[in-house]
């Protein structure tokens, strides 16, 4: 049996440079963190060569045998189905997916999917990755087989983990900077962060989509936009090296305020709603995870504000949803061959702590 978890993130600063159309031109840049909420793929071994795949979150379950020869994207389970192709390795197994939380809440649990699938698929082949080959064939994956409009950085916090700033070059390369805090700074910027469920689930395709086109046309309001977030991403981090959390929350507001005008789906009049509340009883910035139009309210609110923010959305119906920082990335966290006694097994299990350590 093998079992594999990986983290879904937030980011701060630079979403939507992430993607081909900008940083192809321009390069991109985006601070996130990966927090603990994960994906899980349970992986045990079949001997009938079929592979059968059940997803709770989707209340769905697939069992398939001539993979090679099936169409990707006629499936629910289209991802698990993508990577198994690619990897073009004949296996019979089962895979049970499950998620802390439910997809599409701007948090890049698809992402995390396709990561920690293919994380799993090769490390009980004996084929390991390293992180920066996950996180690329994860793109890959998400891109060029299942046509979606992402960009990288979703990949990347599921595959390294911890608090990053993430510059992705014209010539397609990226570079992962860990934010080396000190201790103490890391835990008052951790507890400053809040999140809350707006109850709005979305798919952020079709506004990556006009993003993209509008950039590549450089034309209208769309790419000064990206340009200013982009900015604003690279202020943040500097805000957090120095340790000046103050000015890192005025910064997230910042930002907000430019991700706004990339597109007018990316907020919604009950988002605002939400937002000014918060801001009103004391968050100093704020913004909608992932692309848009929905999912997890993140809000930056000192000590003193936390409670009067927490019950003020709490009277607006919006629940809030406590975290941590997850400083591991996509994790082995059971490899053990005497369970279904599969030869292709490990031959360990692995433990991970509770709480990682801030670095």
């Amino acid at each position: 049996m093998l079992i594999v978890r990986s983290p879904v993130r937030i980011s701060f600063g630079g979403g939507g440079t992430d993607l081909p159309s900008y940083y192809e031109q321009f390069g991109g840049g985006v601070l996130s963190v990966a927090i603990n909420k994960y994906f899980y793929t349970i992986l045990g071994a079949r001997g009938d060569g079929r592979v059968q795949v059940i997803s709770s979150d989707l209340r769905v379950f697939e069992n398939w045998q001539d993979i090679a020869n099936m169409p990707v994207r006629d499936s629910e389970l289209e991802i698990p189905l993508a990577v198994l192709k690619e990897l073009g390795s004949k296996v019979s197994v089962d895979l049970f997916l499950a998620s802390e939380i439910p997809p599409g809440t701007g948090l890049g649990s698809s992402a995390s999917v396709c990561v920690n699938i293919l994380q799993t698929l090769t490390t009980y082949l004996h084929a390991p990755l390293s992180k920066y080959e996950l996180a690329e064939r994860a793109f890959h994956i998400a891109r060029n087989v299942l046509g979606k409009h992402v960009g990288k950085q979703d990949e990347y916090a599921a595959a390294f983990g911890g608090l990053n700033f993430l510059s992705f070059e014209q010539d397609g390369s990226t570079h992962v900077e860990a934010m080396d805090l000190d201790a103490d700074v890391l835990r008052e910027f951790q507890s400053s962060l809040m999140l809350f469920f707006t109850g709005a689930a979305h798919h952020s395709w079709t506004i990556l989509k006009e993003q993209e086109e509008s950039t590549r046309a450089r034309t209208g309001a769309t790419l000064e936009a990206l340009h200013d977030v982009k900015a604003l991403g690279v202020r943040m981090r500097e805000a957090l090296r120095r340790a000046q959390l103050q000015v890192f929350g005025e910064l997230l507001h910042s930002a907000w305020e430019a991700k706004r005008r990339v597109s007018e789906k990316i907020s919604t009049p009950r988002i605002d709603q939400l937002y000014a509340c918060a801001r009103q009883h004391g968050a100093m910035g704020g913004k909608i995870t992932g692309a848009g139009g929905g999912g997890f309210l993140l809000l930056y609110c000192e000590g003193p504000h936390r409670e009067a923010v927490r019950k003020a959305l709490m009277e607006e119906g919006v629940h809030e949803m406590a975290f941590s920082f997850d400083m591991q990335g996509a994790q082995v966290v059971v490899n053990d061959p005497f369970i279904d006694s599969d030869e292709l097994g490990g031959s360990r299990w692995t433990f991970v702590p509770a709480v990682a350590r801030a670095r």
